[in-house]
């Protein structure tokens, strides 16, 4: 805004050259321009002077700039403008000042002097230095950019007062930007003085006020509205975290069951919510499987104490017996009787300890060598051959294991066994324990099934596309059996997954219902508490085995026989799929069926003892199915 000023002052210099020659005698007062001239004599400035223009504003008010003495002005000042401060006087005053005469002819000569070389004075007999608009009282002095201010920083001239609104006071104190022009003869270029051209920033101050008042009435408003829309985001952006504060709250309070809302993962909220959704996933988990791993020790421990107690007090009561009959007629015999009572009861104890020993060594990962080399069919024939050993009467057959693939939705894949004999399959893993899990099942065969009851073993490879560690991990019931045969249709289909052998037992028993077929595998778990003694086993037999397979990275599973009974499968990993080996594994399993026709025979026959009611329903001879087994 100065620089258009500085060029306002600048542009406007030859009209007030001209304006100044033509030599008026009286102020118009409606120019805003100030002009006023200083004469000079032979080449030096005179105290001769004249204020030809100044703007006279409402109230008779006329504000002047302060100008610097004849003394002041160096040749740097001329032609560039400066601000310097304003003086406040009546339109009275500057008309008894300009109203004195110049001796002579009244008019400045060529020379730029008047007449008689006198200059003009003001009515008040004030001398010309009063007059030109520099106050004797008061001392000037010159800004740092050549601009001239009083030092008394009064802007207003002594003398009469001057009464007018405040507004107009404020424009008039506004201060002044004043130009120092050289005047020169335009037809002789001689030096006629000094020219002061000042233009009142008044505008200027009021134009930038007037913006700083709508700058910051604006700003403010604009503060004000964007605090508020500040809050109303934040707010809102906020709600998701306090809800999230209200979930946890509820599941501080023991509800763990709460999720934190939904919020879309491609925001931060959203990505805290799904983190904290699984986690609160994994914590109910866990602390389910805490309390029912609590309730098991709890149940386990309390078993485990009955079980332990039976033996002692047997042992206790023929001890004290023994000891009351021992002086009495007959004691001798009374006394092998009461001793064969303490041995068996102290045997019966040693196997439960021996049993609780095994487990107690299995959860805590020792007890079990897994870099032996075991053959699976060996272990199996063996066992094959205890059971007939033990059930002369009973038909054991031994086959091969083979995936059936689902043909529709009404028929899924299965697995079953086929042929006369087994596949030769050797694993890595701990002999005697692997023993200990076909001797076991074998056993509860043994014991809980009728003794003309058919029962048949079978051992084979099938490839599934599910991992060892996925497949250890899973519980042992039947959707864990139905999962394993879908991944083993994908690995049937791809030639991809792990190899598995898998050992089925089945027999045409009694069998286990549905609801107590995953507990089977319980620690001292009895469908029938009142008969599970009188089978000699202790209850943790199917535990052991469970922990075994799972210890061999496997999986063992208890289901229904078709036409009544029960089937235990075994899933044991021996490695990664090879697809060139598939060709010979297909042969080894077509070597053991030995023609399909003998083994849908031999199907045949087992299916129709299962309807005659051989196997199944001639349950009385031997009690029902139960998992206290050893």
């Amino acid at each position: 805004m100065l620089e258009k000023t500085d060029s306002q002052i600048i542009s406007q210099r030859d009209i007030v050259f001209q304006y100044v020659q033509q030599n008026p005698t009286q102020n118009s007062g409606l120019n805003s321009y100030f002009v006023e001239v200083r004469y000079a004599k032979d080449g030096k400035l005179t105290n001769i002077s004249r204020t030809p223009s100044y703007p006279v504003l409402e109230g008779n008010v006329v504000s002047m700039p302060q100008l610097p003495s004849n003394a002041q002005i160096t040749a740097d000042m001329l032609g560039k403008p400066f601000t310097t401060s304003a003086k406040v006087v009546s339109l009275q005053t500057m008309s008894s000042n300009s109203s004195g005469t110049v001796p002579g002819t009244g008019t400045p000569d060529a020379s730029g002097g008047a007449a008689d070389g006198s200059g003009s004075t003001g009515s008040d007999g004030s001398s010309d230095q009063s007059a030109n608009g520099a106050d004797p009282g008061q001392s000037q002095q010159s800004s740092p950019d050549g601009q001239s201010s009083d030092a008394s920083g009064s802007s207003q001239a002594s003398g009469t007062p001057v009464t007018s609104s405040r507004k107009t006071l404020q424009a008039a104190s506004a201060p002044w930007r004043v130009g120092v022009f050289q005047w020169e003869d335009k037809e002789t270029g001689a030096y006629r003085g000094v020219v002061f051209i000042g233009l009142s920033l008044a505008d200027q101050i009021d134009t930038i006020n007037t913006l700083t008042r709508y700058c910051i009435t604006v700003g403010i408003a604009i503060v004000l509205l964007g605090g508020s829309l500040s809050a109303l985001i934040i707010q809102r952006t906020l709600d998701p975290l306090k809800r999230i504060e209200k979930t946890a709250a509820k599941i501080a309070a023991g509800d763990l069951s709460q999720r934190v809302p939904y919020a879309p993962e491609n925001t931060e909220v959203g990505s805290l919510s799904a983190s904290l959704n699984m986690m609160l996933t994994r914590i109910e988990q866990s602390f389910h499987e805490q309390e029912q791993t609590t309730a098991k020790m709890k149940r386990f421990v309390s078993d485990a104490s009955h079980e332990l107690r039976t033996p002692l007090a047997a042992i206790h009561g023929y001890a004290e017996l023994y000891t009351m009959q021992r002086g009495m007629p007959g004691a001798l015999e009374r006394a092998d009787e009461s001793i064969a009572h303490i041995e068996r009861s102290s045997q019966r104890m040693t196997v439960l300890v021996e049993d609780l020993l095994s487990l107690a060594r299995l959860d805590e990962g020792r007890g079990i060598d897994m870099t032996q080399t075991v053959s699976l069919t060996t272990l199996v024939t063996d066992a094959v051959d205890d059971l007939h050993a033990l059930d002369p009467q009973r038909e054991v057959t031994r086959g091969t294991v083979a995936f059936e693939p689902s043909s529709d939705m009404t028929h899924p894949s299965t697995l079953g066994i086929e042929g006369d004999s087994m596949a030769s399959i050797t694993i890595t893993g701990d002999a005697s324990r692997l023993r200990q899990v076909v001797t076991n099942i074998v056993g509860n065969i043994h014991r809980y099934t009728p003794d003309d009851s058919p029962a048949r073993v079978g051992l084979g490879v099938v490839a599934a596309s599910i991992t060892p560690e996925q497949l250890s991990r899973m519980p042992s019931n039947d959707e864990s059996l139905r999962r394993f045969l879908e991944a083993a249709e994908v690995g049937h289909t791809m030639h991809t997954g792990t190899n598995y052998a898998v050992l089925r037992f089945e027999d045409h028993g009694p069998g286990v219902p549905a609801e107590s077929r995953a507990q089977i595998f319980e620690r001292f778990y009895t469908a029938d508490p009142s008969r599970a003694r009188e089978k000699g086993g202790t209850g943790l037999g199917l535990a052991i085995a469970q922990s075994v397979v799972k210890a061999h990275r496997g999986l063992i599973c208890a289901t229904e026989t078709s036409g009544g009974g029960l089937t235990f499968t075994i899933m044991l990993p021996l490695g990664p799929v090879d697809a060139n080996a598939s060709s010979e594994v297909g042969a080894a399993a077509a070597t053991g069926k030995n023609g399909g026709a003998a083994g849908s025979a031999k199907q045949a026959r087992q299916t129709k003892r299962g309807k005659d009611g051989k196997g199944g329903k001639d349950g009385g001879k031997r009690g029902s199915w139960f998992s206290r087994s050893r």
